[in-house]
C-alpha cells in the first residue's frame, strides 16, 4: 500500500515537473509554423485527454483480465479507482470550461 502511494506521489511530481518545463521554453520553440494562437493550450488539453483515455483503457484491460482470473485484484481495484478519479477530474474541468463560456457569452458587447 505504501509503495502504491509512493508511486502515485512520484507520478504526480513528474507530471508537475513536466508541465513546468513546458512553461519555461520560449513561445515558438517546438511548435510548428502553422500552430495558431493557443496551440500550446490545445496541446496541453489534448495531452490530458489522451492520458485520461489511456487510464480508462488500462482499467478496462485489467478488468477483463480479472474476469479471466489473470490479474491481481488489488491492481484491478487501483486501476478502476484511478479511472474514476480521472473521469471526475475531466468532468469537473469540462464543467468549469462551460461555466466560463457561459459567463463570456453573458458579457455585453
Amino acid at each position: 500500500m505504501a509503495d502504491m502511494i509512493g508511486k502515485n506521489i512520484a507520478a504526480a511530481a513528474n507530471a508537475y515537473a513536466k508541465a513546468a518545463r513546458g512553461f519555461d521554453r520560449p513561445p515558438l520553440e517546438g511548435r510548428e509554423a502553422n500552430d495558431g494562437p493557443g496551440g500550446e493550450f490545445a496541446d496541453l488539453v489534448k495531452g490530458a485527454i489522451d492520458e485520461a483515455v489511456k487510464i480508462g483503457e488500462r482499467s478496462e484491460q485489467l478488468s477483463m483480465a480479472a474476469i479471466n482470473d489473470k490479474a491481481d485484484l488489488n491492481k484491478v481495484v487501483t486501476a478502476v479507482a484511478e479511472a474514476e478519479v480521472t473521469l471526475r477530474t475531466v468532468v469537473a474541468v469540462r464543467d468549469k470550461v462551460l461555466e466560463a463560456y457561459r459567463e463570456i457569452i453573458k458579457m455585453p458587447m
